[in-house]
């Protein structure tokens, strides 16, 4: 007779998960080791990923970061859901062969049209006038159009970035630097090629080191591949498993952290878009109300969400006026406690803006 899989609630799932991300305390580690124990982080805005080491490293400096991509041990590409994520060099040449379904469908469903093109002269165009020099969507677009006149420049050039392992190259990315979007193939970039096998369970054993317990259909959510059930039944002798309120199948790694529901969770600013508000198909673990996860304009680090008690309870951004600092926290509900908000608030200003004389946290 089956044993019946022990119940984890919202809370359990939302201390568990917090753990592994490194948001019930914050860790002493590395950038480039928590990056790869992140499983990647969101970078669509590039200077995301810098806000969210900050609030899970202690003495986290930018210059850290900086140095890791300026030195190509970190790069940002598009990965998981076929969005840019900023992963370890190593990291990319691992997942990017398991992803590429995902970039070839993300392509097929995008209102792009190189019908009656022989894609692989395409793609093998563009990787020659990527590896002479980075480029631009639109510069790519324009130099393939002289060789397909008849087609739109624009899907010319969205082909080759979704078909190819291709990296987006500094100053993007760089803490207080900005630049065009460039982009350049992985091989030029790393002097290294994509693993020549797709390892799809070494992504399903990292993501549920960075957000489990969880769902097939959670780990399909984050990564944007299908059918992985297959997969995650072949690990299952490895792997325990639990239900959740629903009674659906959860399943984790024998000794990935699973504190006590009552756990306390302290204030945390997270980056827009963070991975943890996006990475599984039932977000009540961290997020109750359905609220929507905003992505602001700009290259990041300006604009955010807040987890209160673990979940997503508000929203920040900062201005900056004259030599003053301004935090603008905006909660759904007033707190019940502001000290520790803007006690956090301030130390998150102090990395975000360090050239200020004044800093100055308001809730609205």
């Amino acid at each position: 007779m089956n044993r019946p899989r022990e119940l984890l609630g919202a809370r359990a799932l939302n201390r568990a998960t917090l753990a592994r991300q490194a948001l019930l305390e914050r860790v002493t580690m590395p950038a480039l080791d928590a990056i790869e124990h992140l499983a990647g982080m969101q970078a669509q805005a590039p200077h995301s990923p810098y806000v969210g080491l900050w609030t899970r490293l202690r003495g986290f400096r930018a210059q850290e970061l900086s140095e890791l991509i300026e030195a190509r041990r970190a790069i940002r590409g598009p990965l998981m859901r076929a969005t840019l994520h900023l992963v370890s060099a190593r990291d990319w040449l691992a997942f990017r062969p398991v992803v590429q379904p995902v970039l070839e469908r993300g392509f097929a469903g995008a209102p792009f049209d190189v019908s009656g093109v022989d894609v692989p002269a395409l793609l093998a165009a563009g990787r020659g006038l990527l590896e002479q020099r980075p480029l631009t969507r639109p510069e790519l677009g324009g130099l393939l159009a002289e060789r397909w006149p008849e087609r739109d420049a624009a899907s010319l050039a969205q082909a080759v970035t979704y078909l190819m392992p291709v990296v987006q190259v500094t100053p993007r990315g760089v803490w207080r630097k900005n630049g065009q979007a460039r982009w350049t193939t992985a091989e030029a970039w790393l002097g290294r090629t994509v693993d020549a096998e797709p390892a799809p369970e070494r992504i399903v054993d990292r993501y549920l080191a960075a957000f489990g317990p969880a769902t097939v259909k959670d780990i399909q959510t984050w990564s944007g591949l299908t059918r992985l059930g297959e997969v995650v039944d072949a690990l299952r002798p490895w792997l325990r498993t639990f239900r959740d309120e629903q009674g659906a199948e959860l399943f984790d790694l024998p000794d990935a952290p699973r504190p006590d529901p009552d756990t306390p969770a302290p204030p945390r600013f997270l980056p827009e878009y963070d991975n943890l508000l996006l990475s599984h198909a039932d977000r009540g673990r961290v997020i109750r109300g359905g609220e929507r996860v905003p992505l602001q304009p700009g290259l990041g680090a300006r604009y955010g969400t807040l987890l209160l008690d673990g979940f997503f309870r508000g929203t920040w951004r900062i201005t900056r006026h004259r030599d003053t600092a301004v935090l603008h926290v905006e909660p759904f509900a007033p707190p019940s406690d502001r000290d520790p908000i803007a006690a956090e608030g301030e130390a998150l200003l102090r990395f975000a803006v360090e050239d200020a004389s004044t800093y100055d946290v308001r809730f609205r």
